[in-house]
């Protein structure tokens, strides 16, 4: 039996002139999969991300990736002063902005009153 396997291993594999190709289409249409599902999505998100802090101006609402909410003072070429707390100011680096603060949206202006909750 040993010996039979080894002479079938040993033929050349039959199937025509695209047998390579098919054999290595499965990975193309899983890299294809892979980029629809994962790294596009990720790409629009990040695109998104870099134009909000492109249209950040003083007076914006805004909350940090570590969680600090606070209002912009003032914007430097990578560095955004936020006023955390009435005469507490803070510099963080403007890419480690997470987005607008919870319950406010991204085209709410300075000085535009935001409706209350209603509970």
């Amino acid at each position: 039996m040993i010996p039979a396997l080894l002479a079938a291993a040993d033929a050349p594999a039959q199937g025509g002139p695209f047998a390579g190709v098919m054999g290595f289409l499965p990975m193309v249409a899983i890299f294809a999969v892979m980029y629809f599902l994962m790294i596009r999505p990720q790409q629009k998100q990040a695109k998104k991300h870099r134009e909000y802090l492109a249209s950040l101006k003083k007076g914006d609402e805004v909350v940090t990736n570590s969680g600090i909410f606070g209002k912009i003072e003032a914007i430097e070429d990578s560095v955004v002063r936020l006023e955390i707390a009435r005469d507490v100011k803070i510099r963080v680096l403007k890419t480690q902005i997470a987005g607008a603060q919870p319950g406010q949206s991204e085209t709410v202006t300075a000085g535009t009153p935001v409706p209350a909750k209603k509970d």
